[in-house]
């Protein structure tokens, strides 16, 4: 059975990196959150876009989805930084995260008196905090602690018949050691939702695939907009997708073959579920980075043609690259050549093993390309509501 070396969290969890998070509770707090962690070593500062003007399902969901991402498995410790007028919940953030038995503090900008003072008090704590948690030691763990989530971005043909097939295989072989995966995208099912409702294991969880597809489509149709007008992309249509059906196709590859045993809500954290699932999200990658991290998934395996290089700041991303001649010329951003697929000098099954491989390696502290250069920043929080 395979296993990895991880740093074991006070849940039971086992993280694949030992990061202080500074966790802005509202986006007039990104400035100081990033001041801190750029003078910091071990932090990562989450800057997003939401937490205040909103209505209150999404305010609910913000502070959800930050209190999932404090939660995450790559976080040994959390710096919640708050305004103190958001409309966030930073109380509750700061309650749920302490529950997890994880070092947790809390600052607030008016009340310390502003921007300087708050930077000085908030490097002070995440400088303890990252000494605190930096003697931690990796131990061995089994891969059923594993939470894969999977994504395809900047996609062209090749995607849907090299890099996402090669993923498949992984996904369908996690499952099978008893590890999580979890997918989304609910715009790149269109045209597809069928083919997974199929594999839903009760006739609710099918109906809840078209019910989030059906969902989608109609948001766009309420300001009047086919979605087909946004999906595929312009460079989706360049590199010889035509349609959004065909591109649905090519990303549900990437799922792999398992039975489909639920579907999560944007800001769910896995708890003891098993097994392959989908997480309802949009299919940018700020917003589904942001989504799929809050799972609790400690990396992620992203399939692309075209070549889309970002990361996410506590979840190591592994780009696979379907188009030889794309990761010719990225190579310095791309983690694993599937367009050796394309070219007939591997098969999907000898990818996967390279992929699987990889994904030890990173799960034991091997960085991946976007993390060694710090390509991780543009992270974003899906809301519903408008800002108001």
């Amino acid at each position: 059975m395979p296993s990895f070396m991880g740093y074991r969290r006070p849940d039971g969890r086992y993280g694949a990196r030992n990061l202080v998070a500074i966790i802005p509770s509202v986006t007039c707090a990104n400035d100081v959150a990033q001041a801190i962690s750029r003078q910091v070593a071990g932090t990562v500062a989450y800057l997003h876009h939401q937490g205040c003007c909103q209505l209150p399902p999404d305010l609910e969901r913000v502070t959800d989805t930050l209190i999932s991402l404090g939660r995450g498995p790559n976080v040994a410790a959390v710096l919640i930084v708050s305004l103190g007028c958001e409309g966030t919940d930073h109380e509750r953030m700061y309650e749920e995260l302490a529950a997890t038995g994880k070092p947790v503090e809390i600052i607030h900008i008016q009340a310390l008196g502003g921007v300087t003072k708050a930077i000085r008090e908030g490097t002070d704590i995440a400088r303890r905090l990252a000494i605190q948690v930096s003697g931690l030691q990796r131990e061995e763990a089994d891969i059923s602690h594993v939470v894969m989530a999977i994504k395809c971005g900047a996609s062209d043909t090749t995607s849907g018949m090299a890099s996402n097939c090669a993923i498949g295989a992984v996904s369908d072989r996690l499952v099978d050691l008893g590890a999580t995966v979890v997918f989304g995208e609910t715009t790149e099912f269109i045209g597809g939702e069928h083919l997974l409702a199929r594999r839903a294991v009760t006739p609710e969880v099918g109906r809840q695939i078209y019910d989030i597809v059906d969902a989608m489509e109609t948001r766009a149709k309420s300001i009047g907009c086919d979605m087909r007008r946004g999906q595929p992309t312009p460079g989706n249509i360049a590199g010889g997708l035509s349609s959004i059906e065909e591109k649905s196709l090519g990303a549900i590859a990437k799922s792999g073959t398992r039975p489909i045993q639920g579907v999560l809500d944007y800001p769910a954290f896995v708890t003891d579920q098993k097994g392959l699932w989908i997480k309802d999200t949009p299919g940018r990658e700020p917003e589904i980075l942001t989504g799929m991290a809050a799972t609790g998934a400690q990396f992620m395996c992203f399939s692309t043609g075209l070549g889309a290089p970002q990361g996410f700041p506590s979840m190591p991303v592994i780009k696979i690259c379907g188009n030889p001649r794309t990761y010719e010329r990225m190579e310095e951003d791309m983690d694993v050549n599937a367009g050796l697929i394309i070219t007939g000098e591997k098969s999907i099954d000898e990818v996967a093993d390279e992929v699987f491989a990889k994904i030890l390696r990173v799960l034991g502290g091997e960085m991946t390309k976007n993390e060694a250069i710090g390509y991780f920043s543009a992270i974003d929080i899906h809301c519903l509501g408008p800002v108001i």
